[in-house]
């Protein structure tokens, strides 16, 4: 089955051609096309691959066996109500982490230190169940090329409001407009948005798309920008901060085109 969805108005950053979306219902679904998540951190051009998303048949979350068994197509804020309400821990930082299970697992998604994989257990592809110890995975990334079904996690008692707080603060300069999130990955002991702002990139507008000048690695959407004028700055950012500094920095939003 294939749904028409208007990739602007369903993706974060507010950027996206209309397009007919593959539905996955069952493990039945075609090698040629792309998954996409819930559109937390995605730039969709107009010669996009062929997409597909999950169903709501995979959005649940339930104690199976002694593990937190999530689906993939579970949204982060169902995520922490359930562990708030069986007082589960290490599941706080979901809080300020918009999007669905599945493309935070492949993207090894987390707030600093705190990221998912730190207490995954395994993942169910329509290959079976794969254990995280076959997975080779580091910060904000992951070699996963299947279809996440489902995740488990080992259970912690101990949700801790005290955390919630702490990450509620960590999230309060991000921009309130549209945007994809984090744009690149930072650097090894350094920062992505302090990088971009020593270039002079911070605010600074190409169309309606700019570095936000409450947080520069957040590439914002702050009317009806464009995918180009989106990709120029990237490059830019990448061209100014490696003639700078020397580093490379490297997306950690997705580009489809």
């Amino acid at each position: 089955m294939t749904k028409s969805i208007d990739l602007s108005k369903f993706t974060s950053i507010g950027i996206g051609p209309v397009a007919d979306v593959f539905i996955i219902e069952d493990e039945n679904y075609p090698d040629t096309h792309t998954i996409i998540g819930h559109g937390n951190n995605l730039l969709i051009g107009a010669n996009h691959p062929p997409l597909m998303m999950l169903s709501k048949n995979y959005d649940y979350i339930m104690i199976k066996d002694g593990f937190l068994v999530i689906g993939a197509a579970t949204p982060s804020g169902k995520i922490v109500s359930f562990c708030k309400k069986h007082n589960i821990a290490n599941f706080e930082f979901m809080l300020k982490l918009p999007g669905v299970l599945g493309g935070m697992v492949k993207m090894n998604a987390g707030l600093k230190e705190y990221e998912i994989f730190n207490h995954l257990v395994s993942i169910q592809t329509r290959e079976g169940e794969v254990f995280k110890k076959t997975i080779p995975f580091s910060y904000r990334h992951t070699e996963i090329n299947d279809v996440i079904f489902e995740a488990k996690f080992e259970i912690i008692k101990g949700f801790s409001e005290e955390k919630v707080q702490l990450f509620m603060k960590m999230r309060d300069n991000q921009p309130q407009v549209a945007s994809a999130g984090s744009c690149f990955i930072n650097p090894k002991g350094d920062f992505a948005g302090r990088l971009i702002q020593e270039v002079g990139l911070k605010g600074l507008m190409k169309g309606a798309m700019c570095f936000s000048v409450e947080h520069a690695n957040f590439l914002a959407n702050t009317k009806s920008g464009t995918f180009e004028d989106a990709v120029y700055l990237i490059n830019e950012a990448k061209l100014r901060v490696k003639k700078e500094f020397g580093i490379d920095l490297q997306e950690e939003i997705v580009i489809l085109n």
